[in-house]
């Protein structure tokens, strides 16, 4: 089974121009099924932790420190692809997504289409379309439509719903064929710059300044990932935009929040202020949104020479879908895997597997791009998707996987970390990486949106 690990690790390597032999580098063990799914969840997350393990050792020694240990196993990386599982926050109810309008529903054509309605305006556009004032009428609405039909006709207001497809029928569709040609990620020079070494610090990332303008699971992990090796991460979101809290939480230890308006010239100048002086720049909105206020990946290398920009979104910058919002359980659902996993019947994987990985393949990417321009210098682009990552996990094999198995609290208690924050004692999913050198850690508590002034530490 390790064979089969340092093969998947491989292949993130060598989808960043990096050989694959070293991959022997990582002590990487354990075998799948860990989780009741016969995708292979534990040796992804295994493999995309691995990558960044090797990565971070790379920085490590660019600036002076020697080699290190790096090691990871499938149960770690399991766990780390379902991190809201272990999260606990005081006088707060374990569920997350509690939108009755949310999730599978029969169609017509005797298909499933799911609904994602987290929040409000989502919740408003799928009840003006459906035609229903009360959400327990949504099942009943819902079944007067063709999928498809009703597919299209929430696209056409903004609102993420998509179709349960199988496997044949994802690959077969334009959307799915444009993704199929695509490799798991992209590290793209788009300027040039002279080569910047990386500033001295006690840790990997020491000095490193990340603006982290993203949103929900996969692009805050991209921040979190980096925060972890010693960036001085800095959210940007603003006083509009709605968001759940316990994703704040899950998200943001390691980072402070500022809120900025980009929707006003004030805004955007505080912004492109913080660009000039970050390395990195990491945004999961959708195509063309941040393009729309001066803020492409073009536009801010112009404005920053030598930034690594990251771009996580849901269905890629190709194909039709490329503008469609999207999420991790949509993701699942429109490309097979939800139909795999349930055996038919609509189901989505133990975790959020596409969001972790995603975020941490993010985090990858952001360590190479900045190890090259510390070598040849220039300006990165680090191009990926969820539906990207979701072909590469369809692409590793199936385990045979019982029904019951699990990674409960107990089974993980010694990941478990308990953290002082503005919401209480919050317990949660620490670090799985285990390095010798430079272990992974977090120096400051998530904290609400907007706590900390929009600009960088002395």
């Amino acid at each position: 089974m390790k064979t089969r690990l340092k093969s998947i690790l491989g292949q993130i390597l060598d989808t960043a121009g990096i050989d694959q032999a070293r991959a022997d580098e990582i002590d990487i063990s354990g075998e799948d099924p860990v989780l009741s799914t016969r995708f292979l969840m534990g040796s992804a997350g295994a493999a995309a932790l691995g990558a960044v393990g090797l990565a971070t050792s790379d920085l490590w020694r660019v600036r002076g420190g020697g080699r290190q240990d790096v090691s990871i196993d499938t149960r770690r990386g399991a766990a780390a692809l379902r991190a809201t599982h272990y999260l606990q926050i005081p006088n707060q109810g374990g569920g997350m997504f509690g939108s009755l309008l949310s999730g599978f529903h029969r169609t017509r054509d005797d298909g499933w289409i799911q609904l994602h309605c987290e929040f409000p305006h989502f919740q408003d556009g799928v009840r003006e379309v459906l035609g229903i004032a009360n959400d327990t009428d949504a099942p009943a609405a819902v079944a007067d439509w063709d999928g498809f039909e009703l597919e299209d006709a929430l696209a056409a207001r903004g609102l993420p719903a998509f179709v349960m497809r199988d496997n044949t029928e994802w690959a077969a569709h334009p959307q799915g064929k444009a993704v199929s040609e695509l490799p798991l990620l992209e590290i793209i020079r788009i300027g040039d710059a002279p080569p910047q070494p990386l500033p001295i610090g006690e840790q990997p990332l020491s000095g490193i300044r990340v603006l982290d303008l993203t949103r929900v699971i996969a692009g805050p992990m991209t921040g979190r990932t980096l925060a972890e090796h010693g960036a001085d991460v800095l959210r940007i979101s603003a006083a509009h935009l709605p968001y759940l809290e316990q994703l704040v939480v899950e998200s943001g230890f390691g980072k402070r929040n500022a809120h900025t308006d980009l929707r006003t010239e004030q805004g955007r100048d505080i912004l492109k202020g913080l660009i000039a002086d970050a390395d990195v720049f990491s945004q999961s909105y959708r195509p063309g949104t941040l393009a729309a206020r001066g803020f492409s990946p073009e536009e801010v290398a112009a404005l920053r020479p030598g930034i690594v920009y990251v771009s996580l979104n849901a269905w890629s910058h190709a194909g039709p879908w490329a503008e469609r919002r999207g999420y991790d359980s949509l993701v699942q659902c429109a490309t097979g895997i939800a139909h795999e996993h349930g055996g038919g019947t609509p189901q989505h994987l133990p975790g959020q597997a596409l969001d972790y990985l995603s975020g941490y393949l993010g985090a990858f990417g952001a360590m190479v791009a900045l190890q090259r321009r510390a070598r040849e210098g220039g300006s990165w682009l680090v191009r990926l998707s969820l539906a990207q990552t979701a072909h590469w996990l369809k692409s590793l094999g199936r385990a045979d996987a019982p029904g019951g198995l699990d990674l409960t609290n107990e089974d993980v208690a010694d990941l478990i970390q308990q953290t002082d924050t503005a919401w209480g004692r919050v317990t949660h999913l620490g670090p799985v990486l285990q390095m010798s050198a430079t272990p992974p850690r977090w120096t400051r508590p998530p904290s609400p949106l907007g706590s900390h002034d929009a600009a960088w530490l002395a």
